[in-house]
């Protein structure tokens, strides 16, 4: 109860928020900026960034205009999405130029006027930081009632085309070209697959393969020596030596489903690859290093599991450098009826029938059903509904067994 107190007063001495975002010395702003009374956290990535804006809300966002791993101006349009009222400033760390993309006024313009003409006695910021140039007249982007959101392509093999697969579609295009971790957050029957597949497919490893591991349907018996292989003799049984499916996706993409569920003494070892790069096959004392782009994906709050102490924490954030969450089937609006019809038309050409159509009362009972089993469950539930409809063409809310 004390600790709670006393952060609370810290939090009430300062005057504003900040989010530093840059891969060169955010900790070092941050100081300069906790001296004009505003409390400023660093983020070294984009994809750190995005993941604060999760669980924090500041006042203003510096942003690099040169990150290590996203493109920045992405992550600015990310960052809005998550906290509209954000103001996000580019600020140039090289020259220590400050771009205003947006009014800002009060506290936060005085922590920036101070910035840029320090008072005598005032902490300057450190000699590899220059004093920033405030710059409000530069207008980068259009007045806000006239910026439109540029359209997003849907993922390979994905359909839909509400806000929330918008932004999923644009946060896995956007990281997609880059080779950092993800962790795919969603729950069962989802498609966090199919996701990571198009993410692999999006990407320079597309002609490579893409391995994936089941951590759940393994015996924990047999993981180790299916991820990381063995040589002959290793274990009674070994009668030859096998790659194991990390280094099979040397080049490639690693996609490790149902993350939650790997045993506490197998999340050691894999912290060690994701740390070092190298394998070591079992029964063998040579290392070998493969070049592998890592997915991940959980059906669980996995930093839920943190707490509970049922996953490692230096594992997770390993894991977790670009989260994405994937949306349920029933926060995506119309896009139900759009995935309804597309079952429906692949069971037909399958089948080899005429085209059938949903009747015009079907498209309202699907949107009021909750889906939990989601895209899977609405996929099963048509095709129950096609053999019901037997030759006539049109399936009827009488098909459809909703639970």
């Amino acid at each position: 109860m004390a600790t709670s107190f006393v952060v609370a007063q810290e939090k009430f001495a300062y005057r504003s928020s900040a989010i530093v975002v840059s891969g060169s010395q955010p900790q070092a702003l941050c100081k300069t900026l906790k001296s004009q009374k505003c409390l400023a956290e660093p983020a070294r990535s984009g994809a750190d960034a995005l993941a604060q804006l999760e669980t924090k809300r500041f006042d203003f966002a510096l942003l690099d205009p040169k990150l290590p791993d996203l493109d920045a101006e992405e992550v600015r349009r990310m960052m809005k999405s998550q906290q509209p009222d954000l103001p996000v400033l580019f600020l140039d760390f090289t020259t220590g130029k400050l771009l205003a993309l947006e009014p800002v006024s009060g506290p936060i313009q005085e922590v920036l006027q101070v910035l840029q003409q320090p008072t005598e006695g005032a902490s300057s910021p450190p000699a590899a930081i220059p004093h920033p140039t405030l710059e409000p007249e530069l207008e980068l982007e259009p007045q806000p009632e006239a910026r439109r959101e540029p359209a997003v392509e849907p993922l390979p093999g994905m359909i839909g085309c509400s806000p929330v697969m918008t932004q999923l579609y644009r946060m896995s295009r956007m990281v997609a070209r880059r080779d950092a971790t993800v962790l795919l957050e969603g729950e069962s029957g989802t498609g966090k697959e199919l996701v990571a597949r198009a993410i692999h497919e999006l990407s320079p490893r597309s002609k490579l393969p893409m391995v994936t591991v089941n951590c759940a349907a393994i015996p924990e018996a047999l993981l180790e020596s299916e991820l990381f292989g063995y040589v002959r003799g290793a274990f009674t049984g070994a009668m030859q030596s096998k790659l194991g499916r990390i280094h099979a996706a040397h080049g490639g993409t690693l996609f490790l489903d149902e993350i939650a569920d790997l045993p506490l003494s197998m999340q050691a070892k894999l912290l060690r690859f994701l740390q070092e790069g190298e394998v070591q096959r079992l029964g063998s004392p040579d290392v070998f290093r493969v070049d592998v782009r890592v997915i991940a994906a959980t059906n669980t709050r996995l930093l839920e599991r943190v707490r509970r102490f049922e996953f490692r924490q230096d594992l997770y954030y390993r894991l977790s450098v670009f989260p994405i969450g994937i949306p349920t089937l029933r926060d995506r609006g119309d896009d139900v009826v759009s995935l309804a019809t597309h079952f429906l038309g692949e069971l037909c050409r399958r089948n080899k029938v005429p085209a059938k159509t949903l009747h015009a009362s079907v498209p309202p009972l699907l949107l009021e059903h909750s889906w939990p089993g989601n895209v899977r469950e609405l996929q099963h539930a048509v095709e129950r509904a096609f053999i019901l409809s037997e030759e006539d063409l049109m399936l009827r809310p009488e098909c459809f067994l909703l639970h």
